[in-house]
């Protein structure tokens, strides 16, 4: 079974992959993109703009960004838990509609019935945003058995955090996957902490790679906060699934800087544990030390990137706080299909 170093280790292994020019400016830019669009929504959500459960992504932005960048874009399916916006926003999603769906307003991503929670887009393959912990490994492999029946040599690309992997759904989702071989990777973002329980007082064995073992399902550890290696690893996975063995398991070792929601203090870690993330681990730093030191790009264009971002989480901010709110009627659509 693959086994990767773990976030500690991977800081200074030497067989780390490299990126181009042109993919380290592709992660920066997904990722601040991320980051920046998750600190107005946390800005919103204080406001009073931004109602119900908000969960932000800031200091996972490496995990989407590595494994949609080693994916098909607009062909392999995603599907998360309710930690989503980051998703959407690397796979092409509009920043306005996805800011919007957040304020409940009629231009959101679900016409503003669904929240932060709860989003998606068929036409960019994102089915969700799912707020039932775990509900989307179940739904992720169906989106494969999906594949399979249609011979369309799609992926789904399942992602769910350490808390959900204690969920009985996510084994048997394991043992269909298998048994039929289905074209599924399951991305386990492990952050350590399952709301606000660390993982060592939830899990009897917190190696979550080792998770499918007993279904021989493979699956590697992988340093979360390095870009690099999350695309890395995302690509072997996602051939492995592709060519017809079956599904794959990867734990991305990563860190929310954040509470669980915004609703949380987050006083069971300490402050020197997240600064310590911050100031060593942080994945965009690392990609921006990278650039810079490679001659890529200079200090003045990352500071037209930044600004260039800002005015599209401005952008995206303006257009949710000032389009209506959906009608009465939009209450009545989206229930029930002609079949």
């Amino acid at each position: 079974m693959a086994r990767k170093a773990t976030a500690t280790k991977a800081k200074t292994q030497p067989n780390a992959p490299q990126f181009t020019g042109e993919q380290d400016l592709e992660a920066f830019r997904e990722m601040l993109l991320i980051r920046r669009f998750e600190e107005k929504a946390g800005q919103m959500y204080g406001m009073g703009l931004i109602g119900g459960f908000c969960h932000l992504y800031i200091g996972q932005e490496a995990v989407v960004t590595g494994i949609t960048m080693a994916s098909e874009k607009g062909k392999d399916a995603q599907i998360t838990g309710y930690r989503d916006h980051g998703h959407m926003l690397v796979m092409g999603l509009d920043p306005k509609g996805v800011m919007a769906e957040l304020t409940g307003r009629q231009g959101g991503l679900s016409k503003g019935k669904g929240g932060s929670m709860h989003m998606f887009s068929n036409e960019h393959r994102f089915y969700g945003g799912n707020g039932i912990v775990g509900a989307q490994v179940s739904l992720g492999t169906g989106l494969a058995f999906a594949s399979k029946y249609k011979g369309d040599g799609s992926v789904s690309l399942a992602y769910f955090g350490d808390g959900a992997a204690n969920q009985g759904q996510v084994y048997e989702s394991f043992n269909m996957a298998k048994l039929w071989k289905l074209p599924v990777v399951f991305v386990i973002e492990n952050n350590k902490y399952a709301m606000g329980t660390s993982i060592e007082r939830a899990a009897a064995t917190t190696d979550f790679s080792m998770r499918g073992a007993s279904f021989d399902i493979p699956g590697e550890q992988v340093d979360g906060m390095d870009v690099r290696m999350v695309y890395d690893a995302a690509k072997r996975a996602i051939e492995h699934a592709r060519s017809g063995n079956g599904p794959y398991i990867l734990e991305m070792l990563t860190y929310r800087y954040r509470g669980h929601s915004m609703s949380d203090p987050a006083k069971y870690r300490s402050k020197d544990e997240v600064t310590k993330y911050r100031q060593e681990r942080d994945p965009i730093e690392q990609v921006r030390a990278r650039l810079l030191e490679a001659g890529v790009i200079t200090e003045d264009d990352l500071k037209k990137i930044e600004t260039d971002i800002r005015a599209i989480v401005t952008e995206a901010a303006d257009f949710a706080t000032n389009d209506p709110e959906p009608d009465a009627s939009e209450l009545w659509t989206d229930i029930t299909i002609e079949a």
